[in-house]
């Protein structure tokens, strides 16, 4: 097996993360495998959203299954290809809907978690509001108009006025261009004050209105009842200065599903309903939004969103589908757990990384891999409780005793090796923190 050639500092990341039992945030192209149907149905929908149309999709599967692992290569794929991308998990603290401003702190935390491909790791707001001002300078001195001219600010107020007036149609649209006429004031006139202020009011940091007719002269505020309609703003405007959309990542979903409380569960569902029925009424634009979470949390018609008919009736299978079969046109990506086969190519792929970021040569052979696979299944339970987690984290820690005594025989370890499987671990109930690792 040939050493794959990473550079130490994603070599550095990919071990330190899987072997921790979280997805990594980059280098996923060297450890992908499998998921080839899903992921160009999600690059399909990425060519339809950067030409204008939104996406509302649920990834679905058991824990194990891939849901976090498919929502963060398709975050890099996005980034790769100009979008502004957003994630968050979502928590008791943060809902999309709640009595306690949980629908604002989900907003917050996806305005804090805005990215670009030069800003991979989040705080992008600001950085996308200056390209845009440095963009339409550009514009404006590329049609013959000199900084010095008199006129040089008042084209570029036209400019900024040509963006934003095309949000007029939406809800809340006038708010948001006077906002980014004072972001840009203040930004020319090194005015820091209005600046944060604007910067405040797009992250919905502003408690009442009041504060917010005083420092910006805004007749509104970003809300737990509105909040998703400046997602469709910031869409549209991240469009229009040369974005290709915006795309959010809303992962552990399960975290509706244990919303003891009904009404609060139901209000969840109803604002998830809202929220869906715009996308796919083509209310939205520029716009793609996906949604991880388990079976459960879809099908239990107790609790899960089929326990809300007007979502169990949108989210129904296409009945003509059959064993063997799948719909990739459907809101629901349901995915399965890897294949055996799928399994293998991952750890040979692992082997080699570990074997690049130590600098050894692998001896390493495909039968011994298999072997390995072969003791983790047979264990009583890997059925139904084993995921690729605990594989990939009892694969790293074998290749490290290998690695650091020299004397110790593979086909020994092994034999040797108690892969207890935690039968208490009930994968319905268990807390989603705890098994967020997912290939």
């Amino acid at each position: 097996m040939e050493n794959v050639k990473i550079p130490k500092r994603i070599s550095t990341a990919i071990i330190n993360s899987m072997t921790s039992g979280v997805v990594p945030r980059v280098g996923l192209e060297y450890i992908a495998v499998g998921r080839k149907d899903e992921v160009e149905t999600i690059l399909r929908d990425l060519e339809g959203v950067s030409e204008g149309a939104a996406v509302f999709r649920f990834i679905v599967g058991r824990y194990g299954s891939g849901k976090s692992f498919l929502l963060q290569i398709i975050r890099n794929y996005a980034m790769d290809r100009g979008f502004v991308v957003a994630d968050v998990d979502l928590s008791p603290q943060k809902r999309l809907s709640g009595s306690n401003n949980q629908g604002l702190a989900t907003y917050r935390e996806l305005m804090q978690r805005f990215s670009t491909k030069l800003r991979p790791d989040g705080g992008a707001l600001e950085t996308i509001l200056q390209k845009w001002i440095n963009a339409v300078k550009t514009a404006v001195i590329q049609g013959g108009i000199s900084p010095n001219d008199e006129n040089f600010n008042q084209a570029i107020e036209a400019k900024i006025y040509e963006t934003i007036s095309n949000m007029d149609h939406f809800a809340h649209g006038f708010d948001f261009a006077h906002v980014l006429s004072t972001y840009y004031k203040g930004y020319v006139q090194a005015e820091d004050t209005k600046k944060e202020a604007a910067i405040k009011w797009f992250r919905g940091e502003f408690a009442n209105k009041t504060q917010a007719r005083e420092y910006l002269d805004v007749g509104e505020i970003i809300t737990d009842d509105n909040w998703y309609e400046y997602i469709k703003l910031f869409a549209s405007f991240i469009a229009q200065i040369g974005y290709s959309g915006l795309i959010l990542f809303i992962d552990e979903c399960i975290n509706l599903y244990k919303i003891s409380h009904k009404q609060s569960r139901e209000n969840n569902y109803e604002k998830l309903l809202a929220m869906f029925n715009d996308v796919m009424q083509g209310k939205a634009e520029h716009l793609a939004v996906y949604m991880g979470g388990t079976p459960q949390f879809v099908e239990d018609e107790r609790r899960g969103l089929f326990s809300y008919q007007a979502l169990k009736s949108r989210l129904a299978d296409n009945r003509f589908i059959k064993e063997g079969y799948v719909d990739f046109n459907s809101p629901i990506i349901r995915l399965q757990k890897l294949t055996n086969e799928e399994v293998f190519v991952l750890l040979e792929k692992l082997t080699a990384i570990h074997a690049n970021h130590y600098q050894y040569n692998s001896t390493i052979e495909a039968e011994q891999i298999v072997s390995f696979m072969q003791v983790v299944s047979n264990q009583l339970g890997a059925d139904e409780l084993l995921t690729p987690r605990e594989i990939v984290r009892d694969y790293l820690g074998l290749l490290n005793i290998l690695l650091q005594d020299p004397t110790a025989i593979f086909k020994k370890l092994i034999g040797e090796k108690d892969f207890k499987i935690e039968e208490a671990i009930n994968l319905d109930e268990a807390d989603d923190e705890y098994l967020r690792f997912e290939v």
